[in-house]
């Protein structure tokens, strides 16, 4: 188990009240000080009212969406480091929610040290202004790079349709390849 002192406040929007009481108590036992809500409108309620330096946002918050919540915490709080946890995984989702503002993603079932390591993960990198330097880390990166390699694949290599079905600018998308050039598949079903 891996101990902090003092990581910090940390917002747990979670409406399974049994795992986030579980996550809460491992994550505080790791130094980190929980509040919890259950609901989008409770998780803006504890931005206004606590100095919050992480929080954790359930992609499916009963009624509300976790998405539509990232955009609302980093509007009030534009340095909390943000995980979007799911039991719903998806390439896609985690692109949107890095797009939205998270800094990184994790499906569910997790464990406290996971969230952990994604929560301080590059924390204490901050890049300079101007840096090309990526703002997520190395995980969702990857995950973007495959979802667009796979998507260029489906597309038989033509670059302007994998850009039409990324959203994406061609450009933007020639420069996303030049940095991660697309692997080529192993013939064999080994992995």
């Amino acid at each position: 188990m891996t101990s902090h002192t003092s990581s910090g406040m940390l917002l747990m929007a979670e409406d399974d009240a049994i795992f986030a009481i579980a996550l809460a108590r491992a994550l505080g036992r790791r130094g980190f000080q929980v509040v919890t809500a259950a609901t989008a409108a409770e998780a803006l309620e504890c931005a206004r009212e606590n100095p919050l330096r992480y929080a954790i946002v359930d992609l499916k918050l009963g009624a509300d969406s976790g998405l539509a919540l990232i955009p609302a915490l980093r509007a009030r709080i534009p340095r909390l480091r943000i995980l979007l946890l799911t039991g719903y995984a998806s390439i896609a989702t985690a692109v949107e929610a890095i797009k939205r503002g998270a800094h990184d993603y994790l499906a569910k079932p997790v464990d406290a040290d996971a969230v952990v390591r994604a929560l301080l993960d590059d924390e204490n990198e901050p890049a300079e202004e101007g840096d090309d330097a990526p703002e997520t880390p190395l995980p969702l990166r990857r995950l973007e790079c495959e979802h667009i390699q796979r998507t260029l694949f489906e597309c038989d290599g033509n670059i302007s349709e994998t850009a039409r079905r990324l959203c994406m600018h061609r450009r933007t998308l020639q420069r996303k390849l030049d940095k991660h050039p697309v692997r080529e598949r192993p013939l064999s079903g080994d992995h």
